[in-house]
């Protein structure tokens, strides 16, 4: 597995509830310019019309040697998902609060592109202040942890 993008500040706003793989419908330029690294998933969100999953704002910048036929760097892109998923995921996303947020780009060992999604709630700022502060203590912890046992060698 190649990671090409990851959405660190997907993890900081939202409480993820659960994953799912998808694969994405791209053009041959768009592919070339994701094997050379160039995607951001920042303010990238994913959702369901006509019953089709669709990523929304995803970045993936033009390819250098492409020529008149070079992609539109923030198209909206189809996510190829079962039926059965998208209707799941129609039933979870109405619920009141909950998005699917992309958390990763990356190819597969058979060289695919695939998108992480997480299905996600929104976490208010004192909730984001927890986190950071629950993360830090447990940094101590460990930090303690190995201090005493470089005391007792």
């Amino acid at each position: 597995m190649k990671l090409i993008a990851h959405n660190r500040k997907a993890r900081h706003d939202y409480d993820i509830l659960e994953k799912i793989e998808a694969g994405l419908v791209l053009t041959g330029t768009e592919v070339k310019a994701l094997r050379v690294g160039r995607a951001n998933l920042k303010d990238s969100f994913a959702r369901i019309e006509q019953g089709h999953a669709v990523l929304q704002n995803m970045y993936i910048g033009p390819y250098d040697q492409g020529n008149i036929r070079n992609h539109d760097p923030t198209r909206l892109r189809r996510l190829l998902l079962h039926r059965y998923q998208i209707r799941r995921l129609v039933g979870r996303v109405s619920e009141k609060g909950l998005t699917l947020v992309p958390l990763s780009l990356y190819f597969n060992d058979k060289g695919i592109a695939k998108v992480e999604l997480g299905l996600a709630r929104g976490r208010k700022t004192y909730d984001k202040r927890e986190a950071v502060a629950e993360r830090e203590a447990q940094r101590e912890i460990e930090r303690a942890l190995r201090q005493s046992q470089k005391e007792d060698r």
